[in-house]
């Protein structure tokens, strides 16, 4: 199987975000940067198939040029190639464009199966997948926790958990598939594979301002980091004098009547 996934660099998840000056970039300087945990699970899902039926495994991703860092990490893993659409850094590009800059590497190649994450961590659009199938003219499945391949390699069996009610679709190959966490347990690279990774060389693909393709659909104001919500504590008194206060607080919330 040829299989090609698409990946994209994001804050580290759970990380202190620190804005430059200017409240147009991160500071990169103060947190890391990764690939969204479900598109770590299309990875690893992406190379258990090719071990499966052979094939390989093409990662590409939309980004500045270190971006490189993330592909490399996916190098490591057991992908076999990687592309960069290289954008200037800085530059924010919105679910149609980021779609029509994929479809042109997914168009390229004869890829049997293209993977997604299910929605990325720092946007949360969900619509990449879904605007990518439909450039191709391929079936698509979304939230996907499940992927069993027909012996035959004709089509494909996804399954999604919704309401808790299982649902199963059956799609012809080729097709998109977005994948969640969970669907595996993501490896880690071995150090044979962190040195192939190093030396491994990436594809890169300058984006102009040119063509759909690196049209850019949505315009950057500023980026702001919501407050944290603040924790605040009362002293409700010292020793015995506290405790009608603390009998009084207890009975609002309902612990003592």
């Amino acid at each position: 199987m040829e299989i090609l996934v698409c990946v994209k660099r994001v804050p580290t998840v759970g990380g202190v975000l620190t804005l430059t000056a200017d409240q147009r970039a991160i500071d990169a300087s103060t947190s890391g940067f990764t690939i969204s945990p479900h598109e770590e699970c299309a990875v690893e899902e992406a190379i258990r198939l090719v071990e499966r039926f052979g094939g390989a495994v093409t990662v590409a991703s939309l980004g500045p040029v270190a971006a490189e860092e993330q592909l490399r990490a996916c190098l490591a893993l057991g992908a076999s190639a990687a592309v960069l659409l290289e954008t200037a850094d800085g530059v924010e590009t919105g679910a149609i464009a980021t779609a029509a800059a994929l479809y042109a590497v997914a168009a390229a190649g004869s890829f049997d199966l293209v993977l997604l994450g299910n929605e990325a961590s720092d946007t949360g659009d969900y619509q990449v997948g879904i605007r990518l199938a439909h450039l191709l003219g391929r079936p698509v499945a979304t939230g996907i926790k499940a992927i069993s391949v027909a012996d035959d390699g004709a089509s494909l069996a996804a399954s999604r958990t919704y309401r808790g009610i299982l649902e199963t679709f059956t799609l012809p190959l080729p097709c998109v598939v977005t994948v969640k966490e969970g669907i595996n347990l993501p490896r880690y690279p071995s150090l044979p594979g962190r040195l192939r990774a190093k030396r491994a060389s990436i594809t890169r693909v300058a984006l102009s301002g040119a063509g759909p393709a690196a049209g850019n659909d949505i315009r950057l104001a500023r980026l702001r980091v919501p407050e944290a919500p603040r924790k605040q504590a009362t002293v409700l008194g010292h020793g015995p004098d506290a405790v009608p206060a603390l009998v009084s607080v207890l009975a609002e919330i309902g612990v003592v009547s």
